[in-house]
Formats: structure tokens, C-alpha cells, sequence
């Protein structure tokens, strides 16, 4: 079995010029809404803009809806409670527009929207000067319908128009103490329908549910269970898919798998890869 990453590299001068630019730039605006999912860089952004604005000029908040995994939310949770990142759930219902529920190619722009409507409102009231998004400079390629919801709605991204990297952040996110720093990327599990196939709470549940039991196993790394009706699909990292297609390995994960309501298991021989789906119809979206 592949074993988790134990140590990052130490963040180079170009990352640590970064942050600093990316300090001054929090401090410029005075006060922001952190959009936190609780993912690598929305935890590393709203540490940072706490470090530069301290917590009564910082709200973090929290998007939840059948579509984000559990075991997410938690990992957000724990984050803000360890570096005391004020913190506000929202409920999010991206489920009841048929055009998101309908699962186009461009179903992130339905959910963002979704989002940010929601969070406008707060930062409003509130009087919070922006509204800020984890996006990093490696997001900017591919399809990104997502992306365009947040530029409707004046969402910036400073990550990325900072030049951060991903493996920046993780080195960043290291050397802050940011347990996040090593966690694969999770995108929410709509990701692992195919295009076209509807999204209904039914269908994300045992996308988790399956995932979940995975995890309980032992598996590290990327692992995607991707929803084709009664076949489940694995995706796992290249060690991973060494050690678990081992045939007695095998026959333990189909049946946590089954046990989501999978009536069929396959382990994909092509492992884990970003965005599977998407090009399967004809685009690109990278992190699914």
C-alpha cells in the first residue's frame, strides 16, 4: 500500500514572496468572506488572511449541501478550530435547480451560483469588504464553468491571480502547520456521475458512502468511485491499485463497494485521473 506523504519540501523563495504579496493584499482589502470548503487551498487562504486581518475582520463560511462529502466538512471544522477561523455554515440547495440537477457539462456554474448568491448577502451584512476563493493558478486551464459564476459576482481569486501553485500551497500549508497540506484533492461528489446522468441525493449518498468504506480499509491517496447506475468504477493511486488488485485485496474492496448498493465493482486498471469524466465527454475538468 501506497503510504500518505510524511514531510513537504520547504516553500522556496518564490512561494514565500508570494505569501508575503498575498498578506499585504488581505491587508489592503480589510476585511474578507472566505469561501472554505475545507480543501488545500480554501484552508491554507483563510489561515492566512486571519494572520493578516485577525479573526473579527475574517468570516469563513461553509457551504453545505448533499453534494459536499462529510468527511470534508469535517476536515474544514477541524481546521478552524485549530487556528481559530470564525466559521459560519450555510445551507446551499443547488439540488433543486433542474439545471444543476440535470448534470450538463457546465453543472458548476449552476452550483457556484448557487453559492455565491448565498454568500453575498452575508458579506453585506456584515460588512466584509470581498469575497474571496481558494482558485490557484493551476485551475486556470481546462473547463472551469465554475469560474465564471465567481467573476459574475466580483468572487476574486488571489491564489491565482498571485501566481500560487498547488504544490506552493502545500509547501505553505506545511510549513504553517495546515493539517490540509497533504489531503488529495476532493471535489464535490457530483463529480463522480458521469455528464448527462441526474444528480439525485440517492446517487451521492453511495458515491460516499463507498468512498467511505474504501477509506475505512486503509486506502490513501486519490480514490474516486465514479456512478455509472449499477457498476461502480475505482479509481486509486498507482501504488494503491498495485496493492489492492491483489486478487484476496480485490474481493475485500468490491464488496465495501457493494455494500453502497453497487450491484458491479471494477477496479479501473488506468488508476486515478483528474477529471475522468469530463473528458469521457469532451472536455476537461481538472480535480474531478
Amino acid at each position: 500500500m501506497t503510504p500518505p506523504p510524511t514531510s513537504a519540501a520547504t516553500p522556496d523563495p518564490t512561494a514565500q514572496e508570494r505569501e508575503a504579496r498575498l498578506l499585504a493584499w488581505c491587508r489592503a482589502e480589510g476585511s474578507l468572506l472566505v469561501g472554505f470548503s475545507g480543501g488545500v487551498d480554501s484552508a491554507y487562504l483563510a489561515c492566512v488572511a486571519l494572520d493578516a486581518l485577525g479573526p473579527g475582520k475574517v468570516l469563513a463560511v461553509i457551504g453545505r449541501s448533499a453534494s459536499y462529502p462529510e468527511a470534508q466538512w469535517t476536515r474544514a471544522r477541524a481546521v478552524a478550530d485549530q487556528f481559530g477561523i470564525p466559521v459560519l455554515e450555510v445551507d446551499t440547495d443547488e439540488l433543486a435547480d433542474p439545471r444543476y440537477a440535470a448534470n450538463p457539462s457546465n453543472r458548476c456554474y449552476f452550483c457556484k451560483s448557487e453559492l455565491w448568491s448565498r454568500l453575498g448577502p452575508i458579506a453585506d451584512a456584515r460588512g466584509l469588504a470581498r469575497i474571496v476563493d481558494g482558485t490557484n493558478a493551476d485551475d486556470l486551464g481546462g473547463h472551469r464553468p465554475g469560474m465564471r459564476a465567481a467573476q459574475e459576482r466580483a468572487v476574486a481569486s488571489p491564489l491565482a491571480d498571485l501566481g500560487f501553485t498547488k504544490a506552493e500551497i502545500r509547501a505553505l500549508s506545511a510549513a504553517r502547520g495546515i493539517p490540509t497540506w497533504d489531503q488529495p484533492s476532493s471535489p464535490c461528489l457530483a463529480s463522480r456521475l458521469p455528464t448527462g446522468m441526474a444528480v439525485t441525493p440517492e446517487r451521492l449518498r453511495a458515491v460516499e458512502s463507498a468512498e467511505a468504506s474504501l477509506r475505512a480499509l486503509g486506502i490513501e491517496g486519490n480514490l474516486r468511485v465514479r456512478h455509472f447506475g449499477e457498476l461502480a468504477r475505482v479509481e486509486l493511486d498507482p501504488g494503491e491499485l498495485t496493492y489492492w488488485g491483489e486478487d484476496a485485496r480485490r474481493a475485500r474492496l468490491e464488496t465495501a463497494v457493494r455494500g453502497a448498493g453497487f450491484a458491479r465493482v471494477e477496479l479501473d486498471p488506468r488508476g486515478y485521473r483528474s477529471g475522468a469524466l469530463s473528458v469521457l465527454a469532451g472536455s476537461s475538468t481538472a480535480g474531478e
